[in-house]
């Protein structure tokens, strides 16, 4: 089984090495992992967001002169312009769940995608999400399916991405339900049996760098739209307890009946997490990938399973840290 973050193929990166790779949104949970890809593969990577600050702490990642830092704001088509400026690939990672949804999923990506054409970017990547659907009720799929469109409106030969929920040490998904279960006897889970298929970050991270060089190489991904899912398919219910086990605890779980969940989420509060209406919304489809769309595989990759990996830092949430298991196995 290859490592955390080691690439699955031989051989890869001649293509992309000295080649300039503008990351918008580098400085976040999924960025560091692309990131670490494409440095990996010998690219220059330029970290294109409004704080460049946010992403100084990748520096040490890269050679000298590896990577580069720009003031950018997606909504701010002229800083685009300048942070793209000598790109042969562009990635957009940019997204949002506080209700900025058209501003940035549709015309944010707009305008990434125009300006890495306008300044004659060999490839563009752009991640969206599993359940991406101009026809969803959630302003956040929705607008996230407008924006693929937009994108490819604006760059035909752009590859899109997109991840189901994705997973790794910093995440706010699997972390903040192991801080729950950590803390609470009882936990209400919403929407019990809707399905996930959690990717992990670096899976993702690889996927970005593999699509930008299958994009620059001949051109296999142009244009091609991936769904990027782990090997493992989970409901709501099945993976808070998945969860429990990994941190040795022991709640009990509670189906919360959809009127009831419905007021939750129009209240904007679930016992020890918030909830959005918008987010309730999007609990209403699964969260898998489409067998009948490419995935992982067809970039050459292997779905990293999130037993193989998360337990290392849920360790944290035990409660005799790393030696809970032992402890709590023999009560």
């Amino acid at each position: 089984m290859r490592r955390v973050g080691e690439r699955a193929a031989d051989g890869m990166g001649r293509v992309m090495r000295n080649k300039l790779v503008v990351l918008f949104g580098g400085g976040g949970f999924v960025g560091r992992y692309v990131a670490q890809g494409l440095l990996r593969q010998g690219a220059r990577v330029r970290f294109a967001q409004r704080d460049p600050r946010q992403a100084f702490f990748l520096k040490p990642q890269g050679g000298l002169g590896q990577t580069q830092f720009a003031g950018a704001d997606i909504t701010r088509p002229d800083t685009v312009a300048r942070a793209v400026a000598g790109a042969d690939a562009v990635v957009n990672l940019v997204g949002t769940l506080d209700g900025q949804f058209q501003a940035i999923h549709v015309d944010g990506a707009r305008t990434v995608a125009e300006a890495a054409l306008k300044a004659g970017a060999g490839a563009l990547v752009h991640v969206s999400a599993i359940g991406a659907d101009p026809d969803s009720p959630s302003a956040y799929a929705r607008t996230k399916g407008e924006g693929e469109a937009a994108v490819l409106a604006a760059f035909p030969h752009a590859t899109i991405l997109r991840p189901s929920i994705v997973f790794g040490p910093e995440d706010r998904f699997v972390n903040r339900f192991a801080g729950m279960i950590a803390r609470s006897p009882v936990i209400p889970v919403l929407k019990p049996n809707t399905r996930f298929q959690p990717v992990f970050a670096a899976d993702v991270g690889d996927a970005v760098a593999a699509a930008i060089e299958g994009a620059m190489d001949g051109g296999g991904a142009q244009g091609r739209t991936y769904d990027l899912g782990g090997p493992d398919v989970f409901t709501m219910e099945r993976l808070q307890r998945w969860i429990a086990d990994a941190i040795g605890r022991r709640p009990a779980f509670v189906a919360v009946p959809d009127f009831a969940g419905a007021a939750l989420a129009k209240a904007g509060f679930l016992p020890g997490a918030p909830i959005t209406w918008d987010q309730w919304l999007m609990l209403g489809r699964d969260n898998v990938v489409d067998p009948a769309r490419d995935g992982l595989a067809a970039l050459g990759l292997h779905p990293t399973a999130m037993a193989a990996v998360a337990p290392g830092w849920l360790v944290r949430f035990r409660r005799q840290g790393r030696f809970g298991r032992q402890v709590e196995d023999m009560a």
